[in-house]
């Protein structure tokens, strides 16, 4: 697997590189994976579901979730998309899986930085804004059962968070030393995909629990 330095005009420093992949790996997966995990509670049903995603809405745990979650987030995105402006893909020359992979990361980071932006919106600010309580379940059901755009984006925006966080855990390793040579990074290829895969799986799953659900709810 080839380094992203080789779509990369010129080398990114260290500690810049370093940070970057702190500031994405630590809190993108403790957001995704709690969140994810608390959404699964839609199998259960509507009340399950509040409880269990927007019952903890206290102060306290919002300003905790702000200063070591998303403020880190909003940080590595604003430092991604700088990063987008300083390489140039150079896959026809290099048509190799780790050039592909490259192209994926970044491809995949503007996706999931309008669908985690876009789902923040939808999903947490404007239920607040516009109507001064949290997102209920069954509008977020009805949504994925009879609005085709939103299950088609929640389909492709999982699918592309999925991929940049479990690619970025091997990137992250590469940053910070952890594969002491090509060898070890390849083995740890069978658990990016691995991580990859259990992610989609929990994401999809929950779109389809919240799908099914929406069909007694009703079009809007």
């Amino acid at each position: 697997m080839s380094t992203e330095a080789a779509a990369l005009p010129r080398k990114t420093p260290l500690f810049q590189s370093r940070l970057g992949s702190f500031l994405a790996v630590v809190p993108l997966t403790f957001w995704v994976v709690n969140h994810l995990w608390d959404n699964l509670a839609a199998f259960s049903g509507a009340e399950a579901w509040e409880k269990a995603v927007t019952g903890r809405q206290d102060p306290f745990t919002q300003a905790l979730t702000f200063f070591f979650v998303l403020a880190p987030l909003f940080m590595h995105a604003g430092w991604g998309v700088v990063r987008l402006f300083t390489f140039r893909p150079n896959n026809l020359a290099y048509n190799n899986y780790g050039n592909l992979k490259y192209i994926l990361q970044r491809i995949t980071a503007v996706g999931a930085f309008f669908f985690i932006g876009a789902h923040m919106w939808l999903a947490f600010l404007r239920p607040r804004v516009t109507h001064g309580g949290t997102e209920p379940f069954s509008d977020i059901a009805r949504e994925m059962h009879f609005h085709g755009p939103t299950l088609i984006v929640y389909l492709l925006g999982t699918l592309g968070v999925a991929y940049h966080l479990a690619n970025g855990l091997q990137n992250f390793g590469m940053s910070w030393g952890l594969f002491a040579s090509e060898r070890s990074m390849r083995r740890f290829e069978p658990f990016v995909i691995i991580i990859f895969l259990v992610l989609l799986a929990m994401s999809w799953g929950i779109l389809y629990a919240l799908y099914q659900a929406g069909a007694a709810y009703g079009p809007a």
